[in-house]
């Protein structure tokens, strides 16, 4: 498994067009993705326990992912977020 932690960035925090982005990317691994914020976790393959989380701009993140391509799932994640979700 690996983990790493990471602050929201962009704005509007992760909002409807941001937790999309997270699950279509998500959605293309194997691995098990989970993003912890606010003391929830959710998995990151579910729209709607994506946005439960509430995580707004300067929330801090941890993902968890684990599985058989965890390295590259955990690198396109990981750069989603730090690019602010493509909202520049």
């Amino acid at each position: 498994m690996q983990e790493r932690v990471l602050t929201i960035m962009n704005r509007l925090g992760l909002h409807a067009r941001a937790a999309a982005k997270l699950v279509t990317l998500a959605s293309r691994y194997a691995s098990s993705v989970v993003l912890v914020a606010n003391g929830r976790r959710a998995d990151a393959r579910h729209f709607i326990a994506v946005l439960m989380l509430s995580a707004g701009m300067g929330t801090v993140v941890s993902i968890q992912v684990s599985g058989p391509d965890e390295a590259e799932a955990m690198k396109a994640m990981a750069r989603l977020i730090s690019s602010g979700f493509g909202e520049g």
